[in-house]
């Protein structure tokens, strides 16, 4: 159960799995949970790990009080994560490294022969199976309402209600700016082929012009 060394490359590949289709690692909001995982993985997952490598910048993104105020019980590390036994090793360059295209020189013989072209067809359809990885940017927007009495719980439900192919909401938050005023908060991640932060703006600004001063990109970074 869990996912095993997760400052390992097994590890931080079975994160990445597990997080594909999942905002967090329990439920809808940050938790202890994600807490416990992102101390576990104490560094930042490659950019061929997209998924861990979204949740991961995400989950930075708070401070440590803000962390500490995330809901759920902390667990054992190893109590969270996929069921089963995590693969103890899924290093697809080191099994790269392990296979001998050319076998030795000194047994060209049609056993040795044989042996080479089964580990060429096994090689070329290991990396034909290879994912194309997905170009995506996590992004922060500071959305500032019309005055102080903007109900800003429903100015987050309305941005919620936008849905395209390629986005996905993920936790937001209420900054304090100035004369009682809170400006709303809130992260996304967009695949880059589907979605831009220009479509999203305006279509805030636009859709909700009632209830909505301007929105400006807080964080914008590459996954």
């Amino acid at each position: 159960m869990g996912f095993g060394d997760l400052k390992s490359r097994a590890g931080q590949q079975a994160l990445d799995a597990f997080i594909a289709d999942k905002s967090y690692i329990e439920g809808y909001q940050p938790s202890q949970a994600d807490v416990v995982v992102f101390n576990a993985v104490s560094k930042a997952p490659n950019a061929d790990l997209p998924h861990a490598l979204r949740w991961f910048n995400h989950i930075k993104s708070y401070s440590d009080a803000e962390k500490k105020g995330f809901g759920g019980q902390k667990k054992d590390v190893g109590q969270y994560g996929p069921t089963g036994k995590a693969p103890a090793k899924c290093d697809d360059d080191d099994d790269d490294d392990d296979i001998d295209l050319f076998g030795s020189d000194s047994e060209e013989d049609e056993t040795v022969a044989a042996i080479k072209e089964k580990r060429l067809a096994d090689y070329a359809a290991k990396k034909a199976k290879k994912p194309t990885v997905i170009a995506k940017s996590s992004i922060v927007l500071d959305i500032k309402p019309m005055d102080d009495e903007t109900d800003m719980a429903d100015v987050e439900k309305k941005v919620r209600s936008i849905e395209k192919d390629g986005l996905l909401w993920g936790a937001a938050k209420l900054v304090p700016v100035a004369y009682g005023i809170k400006k709303l908060q809130i992260a996304m991640v967009v695949e880059d082929a589907k979605v831009s932060v220009d479509d999203i703006t305006e279509v805030i600004e636009s859709d909700f012009e009632d209830f909505v001063q301007s929105v400006d990109v807080h964080l914008f970074q590459k996954i």
